[in-house]
């Protein structure tokens, strides 16, 4: 166990100014709470906080973090209180380790929607400061190494949440050699029969070639000095799990693989980077398509090196990452590389703290980006969905036309490149050209598109868009327009009828009102309040009431003469107003426009609220129309003179004004229903099939009604364009001389 003094010598050889009576006193405070408890392994329980304040002075952290390091357990395993901690430590150290504790309390591996919850708060707690993240992962780093003590049972649970969860996380932030650690003691326990297959075929390996990273690091150095170039070599074996996940990827075996090994080229600046390229592609031969320059431009998580193949000394396959020292200090501790130049007080030089340095760094910009989508998801598993897309999916590198870089995940479209850019981008995006050429919005990208996004302000994005969009922000924000789109809908048909029901209760309606009457509904907002009458969630009634305490439910008085015969006999039809497109009907001098009467366009069965039609007989472009309002399944079309009407008779509210709204290039049918009397005799029905086919109508469904001796009668369900349409069908049909009589079903 590292003693006291051990752990603030380690802390002061980086950071002579270190606060040595912080960590004196934190060091003493955790060892007396946790007292006598013991781990599973039997040791005393403080030897994991000292474990964890080792790992992060390897990491050469402020003595800030390393204190939370050594007290990140205290308030969930003692008697430790939040108060006591911020009277001792400071309230940001508190802070910090109340954030610790309720992150040990998350289930990353429970069912989906308590596990996309559970992840949700994880984000959260590390986005407010980064060493929240770097404390929680040195944690779990040390209780992976000592996984084996842990009962059986629950090993394979922490392996899975440690490679689902957590080594992405410490990728994403930059931090490799904690993540390839994290990775190799989970796979052992995640796929123990993977892990002893690949570690021995590791082993034979290293039998065969026991010195050949040695002698192929002689050589590279002596090229190097060769060409006056000063460069440090260092070899390595590539892990097992990395090499598991190549397998997989590429779908093949052990045997297949020629990259085992890997090689940095440690270099004093950028310039040098280049140049060692240059000779090393001078002298040995690069492997198309294993060139990737990061340096130039970086990945998200700030990681930048030079990676190429070359067939090397030996005939063999020599991967090589060329990068200075400052990018490799950078790829091995990522965001807490930010934390090496630290005075006393946990801040840098220009007065910033950690956290406020991992703000500032585009590693930590995807977790804020994870972090803002929080607010756009609508339910936990939309969040874990994108969550686990951008965790877990490999890269491509794009470029706006003006050279920003726009990282996406490998299978994303223009679609994804456009909400990548901005949200307001995506959701007015109508075309795209990639590298100059008008392409679909459904082509793949590739490392190295320039994609330019074509806008229109009249766009809002297709529902069908979300099934197109690879990432999970992409389709996030589509979500969130389709049901911005569709609550305007609903808020419109709300409104609507409202007016009708005010009109009905002789009360002059008015949204300021109804706006008055909002908290007593249970609404923030008037469109809110509109949409729960649209959608049937809020009766009409209950406003009216509401506006009106007073009222009576009783309907307007009609004069004598307005209570005379309907155009299908109810006394009641003229209650309801029908306008026809360019009637020009006038109401006091003013259209139907003008005077606020307003008709809810019908544009076939493509309408964002649930539109249906009649299921007998149907509706076609050319009929009086009315729309009858079902809650929660939307709104059914009805040909005004439909006999079907009369059931809705007592429930007026129901009763919606609408119209055709049709593009001259409609290319939709419409649903209508026939039925045919015809002679009993061969060829009848295929004549009648003939005369539809000719017309462009066609026909959904026959059905045999009655069956005599000498005629049929059938009917048939048809699609065709129009009224006018219909009404030719109609007649020639009956023109045939096996036709007894044909009639339009409503």
């Amino acid at each position: 166990m590292m003693r006291q003094y051990e752990l603030v010598e380690r802390v002061v050889s980086y950071n002579p100014n270190a606060d040595e009576a912080l960590l004196n006193k934190a060091y003493v405070y955790s060892m007396r709470k946790h007292g006598k408890q013991k781990r599973a392994s039997g040791d005393p329980y403080f030897v994991h906080p000292l474990e964890v304040a080792g790992i992060l002075t390897d990491l050469r952290l402020d003595d800030g973090t390393i204190a939370v390091g050594l007290l990140h357990d205290t308030l969930e395993d003692t008697d430790a209180t939040r108060t006591e901690l911020d009277s001792m430590f400071g309230e940001e150290i508190g802070k910090l380790v109340e954030g610790l504790t309720k992150i040990s309390q998350l289930d990353l591996v429970s069912r989906r929607t308590k596990q996309a919850e559970n992840i949700r708060k994880l984000l959260l707690a590390i986005s407010d400061d980064v060493r929240v993240l770097i404390v929680k992962l040195a944690d779990r780093l040390h209780n992976m190494r000592t996984l084996h003590y842990v009962p059986e049972h629950k090993r394979h649970r922490i392996a899975q949440e440690t490679i689902d969860i957590y080594a992405p996380l410490a990728e994403r932030m930059g931090m490799q050699d904690i993540r390839e650690e994290l990775e190799g003691l989970s796979f052992k326990y995640v796929n123990p029969e993977a892990y002893e297959a690949i570690n021995a075929r590791l082993e034979e390996v290293r039998q065969r070639n026991k010195t050949i990273i040695s002698e192929i690091e002689g050589e590279l150095e002596k090229t190097f000095a060769e060409k006056g170039l000063k460069a440090s070599v260092r070899g390595r074996e590539k892990k097992a799990y990395s090499i598991f996940r190549k397998m997989q990827r590429q779908n093949i075996g052990f045997e297949q693989l020629s990259d085992i090994y890997a090689f940095r080229v440690l270099v004093e600046d950028v310039e040098a980077c280049y140049r060692t390229l240059g000779i090393v592609h001078t002298i040995w031969p690069c492997v198309p398509g294993r060139f990737k320059d990061y340096v130039s431009t970086p990945k998200p998580n700030d990681y930048r090196s030079i990676h190429t193949t070359v067939i090397g000394p030996g005939r063999q396959r020599v991967e090589l990452q060329i990068r200075t020292h400052k990018m490799h200090q950078f790829a091995e501790y990522g965001v807490a590389a930010h934390a090496l130049y630290k005075d006393v007080s946990g801040k840098t030089k220009g007065g910033r703290s950690l956290g406020r340095l991992a703000r500032d760094s585009n590693a930590y910009s995807w977790l804020r980006q994870t972090v803002e989508l929080l607010s756009s998801g609508n339910s936990a598993e939309e969040f874990l969905e994108h969550t686990k897309l951008e965790l877990f999916q490999d890269q491509v590198f794009c470029f706006t036309p003006k050279g920003r870089v726009i990282a996406l995940p490998r299978g994303a479209v223009p679609i994804d490149f456009a909400y990548a850019v901005h949200t307001d981008i995506g959701d007015t995006c109508i075309g795209c050209k990639i590298n100059g050429a008008v392409m679909p919005l459904v082509t793949e990208l590739n490392n190295g598109d320039e994609v330019e996004i074509i806008c229109s302000k009249a766009q809002t994005p297709p529902p069908a868009w979300e099934n197109i969009a690879a990432t999970g922000k992409a389709r996030a924000a589509i979500r969130k327009a389709t049901r911005a789109a569709v609550r305007k809908q609903y808020a419109g048909l709300g409104e609507q009828i409202l007016q009708n029901a005010f009109k009905r209760a002789d009360q002059e309606y008015s949204t300021e009102q109804i706006k008055v009457t909002l908290s007593r509904l249970g609404f923030q907002t008037l469109d809110d309040a509109l949409a729960a009458v649209g959608r049937g969630e809020l009766q009409s009634r209950m406003v009216i009431e509401a506006v009106f305490p007073d009222y009576q439910d009783q309907r307007a008085a009609q004069s004598e003469g307005e209570r005379g015969e309907g155009w299908f006999g109810l006394p009641h039809a003229s209650a309801m107003k029908f306008r026809i497109p360019g009637s020009g009907r006038k109401q006091n001098g003013k259209n139907a426009h003008q005077s606020g009467q307003r008709s809810i366009p019908i544009r076939g069965l493509s309408a964002d609220i649930p539109v249906t039609f009649a299921p007998e007989g149907g509706a076609v472009p050319g009929d009086r129309i009315v729309g009858i309002h079902t809650p929660g399944k939307g709104v059914t079309i009805y040909p005004i003179h439909s006999p079907a009407l009369s059931q809705f008779e007592d429930t007026p509210e129901r009763w919606l004004d609408v119209r055709w709204d049709i593009d001259e290039e409609n290319t939709e049918r419409f649903p209508a229903r026939i039925e045919v009397s015809i002679l009993n005799e061969p060829g009848s029905l295929a004549s009648i099939a003939n005369v539809i086919a000719e017309n462009d109508g066609n026909i959904e469904n026959i059905k045999m009604e009655h069956q005599m001796s000498d005629f049929h009668e059938m009917t048939i369900d048809l699609s065709v364009w129009n009224l006018n349409h219909l009404n030719r069908i109609i007649e020639q049909i009956r023109s045939k001389k096996t036709v007894s009589k044909a009639w339009r079903v409503n």
